[in-house]
């Protein structure tokens, strides 16, 4: 199974994805946990490169699409299709409805180009995908306190507000995999609302 988690900042998802992780190896499962961008070394250079904030010149839209398809590519042949290849559970923090959410909800780009990445380079979707919903100033202000902010939590919050409209858009597109969690309940009851819905596929 190939699950993913997606969501604004702030809402929690890495706990979540820790605890299910948690979970599922005290259950003697085989589980992969892994991250976008990123999940390798050479897809975690180039997640430094779309993070950083001291670049000498603007990143364009296109260019940060097609950072974020570079390192997906990657991480898909060399960690996520091996794993789910080999029985494996992928627990993988974000995937392409990052994609739609940022670069084309948030950023303005056309469908179109999405339409055309995913085709050509994604092999494989996740089986359920778990949306963290939560109001975005709450999001911020739990990633204000984790310290420094990476260069898309310094958008501002008419940004991130697009993003979650673009996550809604998923959800009422995709209702079968787009799960959409209450993220402003305590950790323990996003984790168990999580696994019921798990138990209901």
């Amino acid at each position: 199974m190939f699950i993913s988690f997606e969501g604004t900042e702030g809402v929690g998802k890495t706990t979540l994805i820790r605890r299910i992780y948690d979970d599922f190896i005290a259950q003697g499962k085989e589980v992969v946990l892994t991250r976008e961008p990123g999940g390798t070394p050479m897809a975690e250079q180039i997640r430094s490169l779309l993070l950083a904030v001291n670049h000498e010149e603007a990143m364009c839209n296109d260019t940060e699409l097609l950072l974020m398809y570079a390192a997906r590519a990657q991480h898909l042949a060399q960690v996520i299709l091996p794993a789910l290849e080999a029985g494996k559970i992928v627990l993988c923090d974000r995937f392409t409805d990052a994609s739609f959410a940022y670069q084309c909800a948030g950023r303005g780009l056309s469908e179109a180009k999405l339409k055309l990445l995913n085709d050509n380079f994604v092999a494989r979707m996740p089986d359920v995908t778990f949306w963290l919903d939560a109001p975005i100033e709450l999001g911020m202000n739990r990633a204000r306190e984790r310290g420094a902010l990476d260069r898309f939590e310094q958008e501002k919050v008419s940004f991130f507000e697009k993003v979650r409209s673009g996550y809604e858009t998923l959800w009422q597109r995709h209702p079968e995999r787009v799960k959409r969690l209450n993220a402003t309940q305590t950790p323990e009851q996003v984790f168990a609302q999580a696994m019921r819905e798990l138990q209901a596929v």
